[in-house]
């Protein structure tokens, strides 16, 4: 095909004006044709080719009004509807009482999640703290507000922060929900990058949306890089951090003392361009905490040490919502109701009522004999204490086993000479959702816990003990080890409510199961295993036993966690035993 100058060509895929053509010299050589570029990136620029040689050289005919008219016109409303979809993707992206987002994700919006979408749009930063009941869907919220912006193109950079127990949920309810892939960023993700690309690599900067947890965030081998690539301000990055109240400074003095997390959370905060805080419990019960949350947040509008009182300054940037004022307006939640179980009547000399009355005297006596002592020194002996009686409290079977631990390490006395102050989490209460250890294996939190418990004990037993609490320590483990085994009062109270609201022919061979579901929490791994083991007993018989009941708790991996939910969900699981600090509701 010929070509003449004026004509528009396409040439390696641009198109291109024909500016000059040289003709050939001789009928078998190629034509030399000059050309300048019509595309928006490369405007003008020169092009000279030989026309035959090229392999997609292409005359662009003309294209006039006429040629359009004799193909027809499109059907009014096929044309309404091209129409309307080019303006709707025009003024969503301009218009901040337009949404996009939720016909972009897998779920089913109720009205009341709109509400943050609609007040974050409305900010020329996103700096909004939702803090809504628990059960109100903030995730849900959340990622309605980053699928929203990133089809803004408001957003390029995700990171979102989260307590180590939930981390693999966000990533799963981002994928799910929201069609949107996250990369966790853990150990394993940072040893893989260096294998891959070279230990140099700034793993930060292989991708664009992270999920970390708080307690890798406040660790500065991972902070520091995240600092540099987010250098001192990030345009289009966006920071999600989960259960905020955590960052808030825990001390409720003029200034507040700051946490490591909030530390960290303070440094990094102001390199996003955008923040999204996420807590149901966003207050502490100290204003100037709360305040310094806020700030963080929002250092425009608040600062730390000065209360917030101004009611309109703080709905500007917070979504608080319970749900009985969902209730009032027609939404539909199930109402939770705590109804204690008294179990009294007990004869005088029951385990659980000995014990106690035994571990209090002993309390008493420890606290009368240590009053000389260094404050360190009695805030470990009452530590270990404090533990016992929790734990006898949850079931003495947990008890039993405390117990023999501290008696080991009085005979050992494996003391703590130096006098200092003791960091001993574990006797105070068991791992939280915020805490690493909640994802390790029992074995390596119940050591753990053992070696807290003996170190405590080491640092009291300097003062030694008397006779008598000689005494009460072996008259407690005697009384625990004969009744460790049996089922106490607590748990034949809960057969005979499984009995009547779960099975109700149990005891009877193959007694069926109702459709209901029963989740029971425990802190301590002792008694997790002395439930399923009596539980056990007690549904002996019954149809399939032995995938009525299962448990759940840290360390037992992710495809065992999910054929756990699976099995809850459908059947026949009817029993699941959970570590508080490793179940979550969302």
């Amino acid at each position: 095909m010929s070509v003449v100058t004026g004509q528009i060509v396409r040439v390696r895929s641009r198109q291109y004006l024909v500016e000059d053509v040289v003709a050939k010299p001789l009928v078998k050589e190629d034509t030399l044709v000059c050309l300048s570029c019509l595309e928006d990136d490369a405007l003008g620029e020169q092009l000279e080719v030989l026309w035959e040689r090229e392999v997609d050289a292409k005359v662009i005919g003309k294209t006039s009004w006429e040629s359009i008219a004799n193909r027809g016109f499109d059907n009014p409303r096929l044309f309404s509807a091209y129409l309307h979809t080019l303006r709707w993707n025009c003024v969503t992206s301009t218009d901040p009482k337009l949404f996009q987002a939720p016909y972009r994700a897998g779920i089913e919006v109720k009205a009341y999640q709109l509400e943050p979408l609609r007040k974050a749009l409305l900010m020329p930063r996103v700096a909004l703290f939702i803090a809504d009941d628990v059960g109100l869907g903030k995730t849900i919220e959340a990622g309605l507000i980053l699928r929203e912006m990133l089809m803004r193109q408001k957003v390029r950079r995700v990171l979102i922060s989260c307590p180590p127990s939930v981390v693999r949920q966000w990533q799963e309810e981002m994928e799910s929900r929201f069609g949107l892939t996250f990369v966790i960023f853990d150990r394993e993700f940072v040893a893989s990058r260096r294998q891959e690309r070279g230990y140099g690599i700034n793993p930060w900067t292989t991708h664009s949306r992270f999920i970390i947890s708080h307690a890798l965030l406040r660790d500065e081998t991972y902070a520091a890089p995240l600092r540099d690539w987010l250098g001192d301000f990030t345009g289009a990055s966006m920071l999600i951090l989960d259960e905020a109240h955590n960052a808030a400074p825990a001390s409720g003095t003029k200034y507040a003392v700051d946490s490591q997390l909030t530390r960290t959370v303070r440094d990094i905060a102001p390199r996003f361009e955008h923040k999204l805080f996420l807590s149901a419990t966003p207050h502490n019960g100290h204003s100037n905490s709360f305040a310094a949350l806020l700030e963080i947040l929002d250092p425009q509008r608040f600062c730390r040490g000065v209360p917030v009182r101004d009611r309109k300054l703080l709905d500007t940037v917070m979504v608080r919502r319970l749900k009985q004022d969902l209730r009032e307006i027609g939404e539909e939640f199930p109402e939770r109701r705590v109804i204690p179980i008294v179990i009294d009547h007990l004869p005088e000399d029951a385990p659980e009522l000995k014990l106690s009355r035994l571990l209090q005297e002993y309390r008493n006596l420890r606290e009368e004999r240590l009053k000389e002592a260094s404050k360190s020194t009695q805030n470990a002996a009452m530590l270990v204490i404090t533990s016992l009686q929790k734990r006898l409290l949850s079931s003495i079977e947990a008890f039993a086993r405390t117990l023999k631990v501290h008696r080991v390490a009085i005979e050992k006395q494996s003391i703590n000479r130096s006098g200092n102050a003791i960091n001993l989490p574990l006797l105070l209460e068991s791992p939280g959702a915020d805490d690493e250890r909640a994802e390790l294996a029992e074995e390596e939190v119940q050591a753990e816990e053992d070696t807290q418990v003996m170190v405590a004990t080491g640092q009291a037993a300097s003062f030694g003990l008397s006779s008598r609490e000689l005494e009460i320590l072996e008259e407690m483990t005697d009384v625990a080890n004969q009744a460790r085994y049996q089922a106490d009062p607590r748990v034949e109270k809960l057969v005979a409510w499984i009995k009547q609201n779960l099975c109700p022919d149990l005891g009877k061979p193959n007694a069926a199961w109702v459709e209901k579901r029963v989740i029971i929490f425990t802190e301590y791994t002792d008694t997790k295993r002395y439930l399923q083991q009596k539980l056990q007993e007690a549904i002996a018989g019954s149809d399939k036993e032995r995938d009525r009941i299962d448990v759940f708790h840290g360390g037992i991996g992710e495809e065992r966690r999910e054929a756990i939910k699976n099995a809850f969900n459908a059947d026949p699981l009817r029993h699941l035993i959970s570590c508080t600090s490793t179940y979550n509701p969302r």
